[in-house]
């Protein structure tokens, strides 16, 4: 009988955020939670469809970008952490009433108030290149150490045949060795 041994991970990652305090994720994620958030990202960062001088950007499909970033790595950590990342509050005559994850969630709870009731972002602020950089390490993280998360690719097509026929003879070049001057391709 065959035995693996698999190592799974029980303690939260940390990134530490200097004088900011520290965001603590969960120690793994389901793969298809992980793909649908990061789907979310790829869509909304289609919309504004390469381009890179923030000038040009349409400032709504910037906003979306931001929102789905902010969201994906919210739903990555542990609650504590996610509860001061993403902090939307409702507040009503001059008191919170109630607060949520989600822009959409208080805006809903809002308008169910209806009169002077508004929603306040207290989300923990952080610089964009932080964002972009905490959005690339928990890709590497749960998405396999790659650029993108690895997902399994049915779709794509087979290797090539090696084109003529395998010869008999052996290769000199089998048993040669480096030398100084010469350069690995």
């Amino acid at each position: 009988m065959a035995t693996k041994d698999f190592a799974v991970r029980t303690e939260p990652h940390v990134a530490n955020l200097g004088a900011l305090g520290e965001l603590h994720f969960v120690p793994e994620v389901f793969g298809d939670e992980f793909l649908d958030g990061y789907s979310r990202i790829q869509e909304a960062q289609a919309l504004i469809g390469g381009e890179q001088d923030l000038t040009k950007m349409d400032p709504t499909a910037l906003r979306d970008v931001y929102s789905s970033m902010r969201s994906f790595l919210g739903r990555l950590m542990t609650p504590e952490s996610a509860e001061r990342f993403l902090r939307f509050e409702v507040i009503k005559g001059g008191k919170t009433v109630d607060h949520f994850r989600s822009r959409e969630d208080a805006d809903a709870k809002a308008a169910e108030l209806g009169g002077t009731a508004r929603v306040e972002d207290k989300s923990l602020r952080l610089p964009d290149r932080v964002l972009v950089e905490l959005l690339e390490w928990t890709t590497e993280l749960y998405g396999g150490g790659n650029d993108r998360p690895t997902t399994p690719s049915s779709g794509s097509s087979r290797a090539s045949r090696r084109a003529g026929t395998p010869g008999k003879g052996s290769s000199p070049s089998k048993g040669s060795t480096r030398t100084a001057g010469r350069s690995a391709r």
